[in-house]
C-alpha cells in the first residue's frame, strides 16, 4: 500500500515511496494500454515513434506520482478531489492518445470531437473516483476488501 507507506514516513524515504510507487504504478498503466496496442493488428505495417512512445510513459508516471502524492495526504477536500481528478484524468488521456499519436501508419488516425472531449470526461471521473476509493482505502479499518474489490472495479 503505497499511499500509506507515503503517509506514514518523511523526508527522503517518502521521497523514495513516492518515486517507486509512481514509478511501479505508471509504467503498469502504460504498459497495459502499450501491450493492448500491440496484440491489435491492422491490415497495414504499424510502426511506432520510440520518443512518442517514451513521452506517454513519462506522463503515465508523473500523473502516478501527483496521484500517489494527494491520497497520501492527511487530508482530501472536495477542491483537491476535484483538482486532482482533472488532473489524473488529464495525464491518463494524455498517455492514451500520445500512445496512439507515436502509431506510424497510413491512413493516419482521425478522432470524432465528440467522443474524443466523452473520452476525457469519462477518464476525469474514472480518476476521481479512484482517487477518492484510493484515499478511503487508506483510512478503512472495518471494511478494506469491500473498498478494495470497488477500487479494483473502478481502476480496471
Amino acid at each position: 500500500d503505497m499511499a500509506g507507506r507515503l503517509a506514514t514516513t518523511r523526508g527522503r524515504v517518502a521521497r523514495w515511496w513516492l518515486a517507486g510507487g509512481a514509478g511501479a504504478m505508471g509504467l503498469g498503466i502504460w504498459s497495459m494500454h502499450f501491450i493492448g496496442m500491440l496484440a491489435f493488428h491492422l491490415p497495414i505495417p504499424v510502426g511506432y515513434d520510440l520518443a512518442i512512445t517514451l513521452y506517454s510513459l513519462a506522463v503515465s508516471v508523473g500523473a502516478s506520482a501527483y496521484a500517489l502524492w494527494l491520497v497520501s495526504r492527511a487530508e482530501l477536500p472536495w477542491s483537491r478531489l476535484c483538482a486532482g481528478a482533472v488532473l489524473m484524468g488529464l495525464g491518463i488521456a494524455a498517455m492514451h492518445y500520445l500512445g496512439m499519436a507515436a502509431l506510424e501508419m497510413q491512413p493516419g488516425i482521425d478522432y470524432d470531437p465528440l467522443w474524443f472531449a466523452a473520452s476525457i470526461l469519462i477518464a476525469i471521473g474514472a480518476a476521481g473516483a479512484a482517487l477518492w476509493i484510493a484515499f478511503r482505502l487508506r483510512l478503512e479499518q472495518r471494511r478494506p476488501f469491500v473498498l478494495r474489490g470497488l477500487a479494483s472495479l473502478v481502476m480496471g
